[in-house]
């Protein structure tokens, strides 16, 4: 029996766009919760979302029973935690600040089994394998793994090209938060100048036929990027939506007070 095939993965490879939000609650109700909205995939906030390998699981686990595909963004690309999510159960790794084609080049390695990568072979122990009765997960895992690398300063800016010519990434996240600090512009990824370095980065990624991904709670912003290329796209997170939406109910009722 092969592995289950990765949605998310075949719909970049079609050509479309797909809609996200990001899980930095690190909550399975909060992410059961998600998992009902209507995205298309969700991205389980290793890297600024107080989680760790348990709490990953356990929102792998309840985000199942949605149409929702989990995205799993560590907090550093180590080999170690790309081979403990995949063998959670993960299909879609998210690796944040990559600057060179070096890095890139070891993450496909990383995601990867022998003779080509360096993914430890003990998927019967695992859930990704549903604890040894897929069969072939072995022999099939490889083809429904989707590996994202973020771009999210310069270096990895003035080295987008030579990652893009790395076989086995399937797409490159554009970091706008990080991006705009490291131009000199903290808080401001709508500087005029961050923008037109998101935008030429999009169009270029979609050129050399990688998918282009990128995060905007601005919806102009989204409506440029989606113009430039970007197919899988985050358009909110759960955290800034409790808390905006719980503003503005407090705001709106404090108002009345005499």
């Amino acid at each position: 029996m092969p592995v289950p095939k990765n949605p998310f993965k075949a719909a970049l490879a079609k050509g479309e766009t797909v809609f996200g939000c990001w899980l930095g609650l690190a909550d399975t109700f909060s992410a059961e919760l998600m998992g009902t909205a209507g995205f298309d995939w969700m991205v389980i906030d290793g890297e600024h979302g107080p989680n760790d390998l348990r709490s990953i699981i356990a929102q792998l686990q309840v985000l199942e029973a949605s149409d929702s595909h989990p995205v799993v963004r560590l907090p550093i690309g180590e080999t170690y935690m790309v081979k403990q999510v995949l063998d959670a159960g993960a299909q879609t790794v998210l690796v944040p600040m990559v600057e060179s084609a070096e890095q890139a080049r070891q993450l496909v390695r990383d995601v990867t089994y022998p003779p080509h990568g360096d993914r430890g072979v003990g998927y019967a122990l695992t859930r990704a394998a549903r604890f040894s009765q897929t069969k072939d997960y072995g022999k099939t895992a490889d083809a429904e793994i989707c590996l994202l690398v973020q771009v999210e300063n310069r270096a990895g800016i003035a080295a987008l090209d030579d990652i893009l010519g790395v076989e086995g990434v399937h797409g490159v996240f554009i970091g706008p938060a990080d991006l705009a600090a490291d131009m000199g512009h903290m808080g401001n990824a709508l500087h005029e100048d961050v923008q037109a370095v998101i935008m030429d980065a999009l169009k270029r990624i979609r050129a050399a036929g990688k998918a282009p991904g990128i995060l905007s709670t601005h919806d102009p912003m989204t409506e440029a990027a989606i113009a430039a290329g970007a197919q899988f796209v985050a358009v909110g997170a759960d955290v800034l939506i409790l808390s905006h939406g719980a503003q503005a109910l407090a705001s709106k009722w404090k108002s009345h007070k005499g």
